[in-house]
């Protein structure tokens, strides 16, 4: 009797990430709801749906040293780090706190956010 031989799989290698849906857009004024970066209120600078990061103005410092080139000197520069688009929530319009927001299709197909608490429209700012 044959003994029972399983083939390995194939690994699928360099498959793309999914898109992430952001809730965030560049411009936007958030409030960071969790990590070392609590409570902070800040814009959004940079947001990458590939990786489902926002880089936010002033917040999650980080430090580098680079070494100089022909073009730049060397020292210490200090820039802020992408953190998680689920540690930031859109600031309501209204109220000025915090807010989830949902989204409403107008009559003329655009896409429109509003905020949960106050029913407000969030303007799109870029």
């Amino acid at each position: 009797m044959k003994p029972l031989v399983f083939k390995k799989r194939r690994r699928l290698r360099n498959q793309p990430k999914p898109r992430v849906k952001l809730h965030v857009t560049k411009g936007d004024l958030v409030q960071v709801i969790s990590g070392d970066e609590k409570g902070k209120r800040a814009r959004v600078l940079r947001a990458n749906p590939k990786t489902g990061r926002v880089t936010l103005e002033g917040v999650n410092l980080v430090k580098r040293h680079k070494k100089a080139t022909q073009t730049t000197e060397a020292g210490i520069i200090e820039f802020p780090a992408p953190i998680h688009h689920s540690k930031v929530m859109l600031v309501d319009p209204k109220s000025g706190g915090p807010t989830r927001i949902r989204r409403q299709i107008d009559k003329d197909g655009t896409v429109e956010r509003i905020a949960i608490k106050s029913g407000q429209p969030i303007p799109r700012t870029r």
